[in-house]
């Protein structure tokens, strides 16, 4: 179906089309996916703006709604108009390209087909997950999961918006299509097990969705087990394993100073991994002594003991602790295994940093020793599985102060190379650093409001004022704008379901493994 006759545009600032006639502009929305059909090529653009154009003498006297003068001057004295931004073009013969050029005069523009979407999107196979549907059409828009899964990615939105259920789809997909290994670390307790939607509903969570593909380790076994949760391993991190680096991402939330910091360093330089031990151990009387030893200064390191020593109070701490946690982690992933760390009770900011950082940073450094044997030696076995890391709150381990004490900012940065990507959940974007933003590959926004927050998501995509403007249009509920690597072009979608329909539709609606069976049956 014609929507609109192309009449004047640029490369630039896009292009203009008037609405036919016969086509009312209620039909119409921001960020509808259409095509522009030239002499030489097709155009799959997106709508970026409508408006209301009129014969200006008629702006004087309007006629009334419904009037006979209305309906004769309608698509002649009064017309509505359609921006256009084209993203894609193909010729005969040729694969999709990005647009260079744009089509003739009066060329028309059409609605989308399911063809069309197949064309540009995909369909559902191995490489290719349904992610949504467009808002006005119910026909799958895929995301290529390969492509997905190679850079780092990002879900943002405002509380409220469902980044949680989003970014259970995209486990989902690759955990079904066995396109990544996943670490999850789940600060609110909501992606190993069922957790509840804002109405109150239960929902599955990803060990019973995939039964035998996904283990639950925790940090708190015993809140875990009063939730119902089969617990796979339990997670115990020791003082020693802590770096002066790992505080220094605590420095906001210890209220650590800078010079409470270089003291730690100095502490580290003569103690080695057991510092922490050490300056709890030490009376307060000999803490000037011990300053006088190291050349530091003892009110600092009274005080950076007694904020080191708030920590002690999680239960998931030992003074010593071996690397079998590290290690069962690892053979794990190694053998395809996904695996979710539930925090239980810790679910503040310390506790979620500390150990987030901890295990990711153990886990880069065996990522990188396998990948450079995998080059050493070329064998394709040696190489290691691709990881991707979810964290939520991901500011605070991305923004500017701290991204450079973070693993974390190091794998945003240039860990692609050693197969480690991130998949970072977060409703204040404008937080994280913006070379970092910079190198997102792929982008699922639901709505946002703070303008910060919305010019942080468009860092470094090209043609970003017109998509601001669909993203304002989103819905809170069920709606996002995805762009970047993993999809040819922006595309607005209403997310699918997750609901027993998705469930099915993944092969897990009614599997469960024999400890599950057991477990219903006993409670």
């Amino acid at each position: 179906m014609q929507i609109a006759t192309i009449v004047s545009g640029s490369t630039t600032e896009g292009l203009k089309g008037r609405v036919r006639e016969n086509y009312s502009v209620e039909d119409l929305r921001v960020g509808q996916f259409s095509v522009i059909e030239g002499e030489r090529a097709r155009y799959f653009s997106m709508i970026t703006d409508i408006n209301l154009s009129a014969n200006p003498e008629l702006l004087f006297a309007p006629p009334e709604k419904g009037s006979f003068k209305a309906r004769v001057l309608h698509g002649s004295g009064t017309y509505g108009e359609v921006t256009i931004k084209p993203m894609l073009q193909l010729k005969e013969g040729e694969d999709l390209k990005p647009v260079k050029t744009i089509p003739v005069h009066f060329s028309p523009l059409n609605v989308a087909t399911e063809e069309d979407f197949k064309l540009v999107f995909g369909t559902e196979d191995k490489e290719h997950f349904n992610i949504g549907q467009p808002l006005d059409m119910d026909i799958p828009v895929c995301l290529n999961l390969p492509k997905f899964v190679e850079r780092s990615n990002g879900v943002f939105g405002k509380s409220g918006t469902g980044k949680s259920f989003l970014t259970r789809l995209l486990l989902c997909a690759t955990i079904k299509n066995n396109t990544a290994v996943n670490l999850i670390f789940d600060m609110h307790n909501e992606y190993g097990w069922e957790s509840q939607s804002e109405g109150k509903t239960k929902v599955k969570g990803l060990r019973q969705l995939f039964p035998g593909k996904v283990k639950v380790f925790s940090l708190d076994p015993e809140s875990s087990r009063a939730r119902g949760v089969s617990v796979d391993s339990e997670v115990t991190i020791g003082l020693d394993q802590i770096s002066v680096g790992d505080l220094s991402l605590l420095q906001n939330e210890l209220g650590l100073s800078q010079a409470a910091l270089d003291n730690a360093y100095l502490l580290d330089k003569e103690f080695g991994e057991n510092w922490i031990r050490q300056i709890l151990d030490t009376e307060p009387l000999a803490i000037k002594g011990l300053a006088d030893k190291i050349g530091g200064n003892d009110l600092s390191i009274n005080a950076l003991k007694r904020k080191v020593g708030s920590l002690t109070n999680f239960k998931f701490l030992r003074d010593n602790q071996d690397e079998s946690t590290i290690q069962e982690l690892v053979n794990n992933l190694d053998k395809g295994i996904h695996v979710v760390i539930e925090f239980g009770r810790y679910r503040n900011p310390r506790a979620y940093m500390l150990v987030a950082n901890i295990i990711t940073r153990k886990l880069h450094e065996l990522y990188v020793r396998k990948t450079e044997k995998h080059l050493n030696s070329g064998n394709e076995a040696d190489r290691p599985k691709q990881l991707v890391i979810t964290i939520e709150e991901a500011h605070k381990f991305l923004n500017t102060a701290v991204a450079r004490y973070t693993i974390f900012g190091e794998i945003a940065r240039e860990m692609r190379k050693y197969n480690v990507t991130l998949l970072i959940v977060d409703q204040r974007p404008s937080s994280i650093e913006s070379e970092i933003l910079s190198q997102i590959g792929t982008r699922v926004t639901a709505l946002l409001n703070d303008e910060k927050d919305i010019e942080a998501v468009f860092t470094g995509v090209s043609g970003s004022r017109a998509l601001k403007q669909i993203l304002a249009t989103l819905d809170s509920k069920q709606q996002a704008l995805i762009m970047g690597h993993a999809t040819p072009m922006p595309v607005v979608i209403r997310t699918r379901s997750y609901d027993a329909e998705f469930y099915k539709a993944i092969g897990s609606g009614e599997q469960k493994s024999e400890q599950e069976t057991v477990q219903d049956l006993f409670g």
